[in-house]
């Protein structure tokens, strides 16, 4: 009976410090704010909508001094995107497929081009294990500001709908995994990159 009564309690005490985590990620996800700065580049995980709209948007309001489109489908070609004007600086990567190799992609091209400060535009919902993969990823000295783009499939009144609920309690286990592994995360892991100019 003791066993029982401590197995109950270990199920209860883990219950609530989940809940306890869900509740300070949640309100992290909401707070995130977008500063006015302007940085060497602009960063855009492209897979949501209007992710790539606000990166161009921002970049030619002079956001960054380039623009970074990472994660893109191998078929899409610039020109798909934008009308580059002359002067500007726009890459495409396209190799990688996930949070994780969009970071280490990113690190080839803006160590190569000794970018020193980014803004990271992603969804809002998606944006706290960005940050925390870029921030793993990239050099110390490079600062990452975040620039959350708001989705119409991701509600603030989250609870109320069930597809925002999946996306922000699956973001929440995804994040947590993933300061897990970069615990224990070798170094060295880092393919090389493909770019388009």
């Amino acid at each position: 009976m003791a066993l029982i009564r401590t197995f109950v309690a270990l199920v209860l005490l883990s219950a609530v410090v989940v809940l306890c985590l869900f509740i300070g990620f949640t309100w992290e996800v909401f707070s995130l704010k977008s500063k006015a700065v302007v940085t060497d580049a602009v960063v855009v995980l492209a897979g949501g909508k209007g992710r790539i709209e606000e990166g161009i948007r921002l970049y030619r309001a002079g956001g960054g001094s380039a623009l970074y489109l990472i994660g893109l489908d191998p078929s899409v070609r610039k020109r798909d995107l934008v009308k580059e004007q002359p002067g500007e600086q726009i890459f495409l990567e396209n190799m990688s497929s996930n949070t994780l190799q969009n970071a280490l992609y990113a690190r080839d091209l803006l160590v190569r081009r000794n970018v020193r400060s980014l803004q990271l535009i992603t969804s809002r919902y998606h944006m706290l294990r960005a940050r925390l993969i870029f921030r793993n990823v990239l050099p110390k000295d490079i600062a990452i500001y975040p620039h959350p783009v708001d989705s119409r499939n991701f509600k603030e009144e989250w609870w109320r709908y069930s597809g925002s609920f999946r996306l922000l309690f699956i973001e929440f286990y995804k994040y947590y995994l993933y300061r897990l592994f970069f615990l224990v995360a070798s170094e060295d892991l880092r393919p090389g990159s493909m770019v388009t100019e």
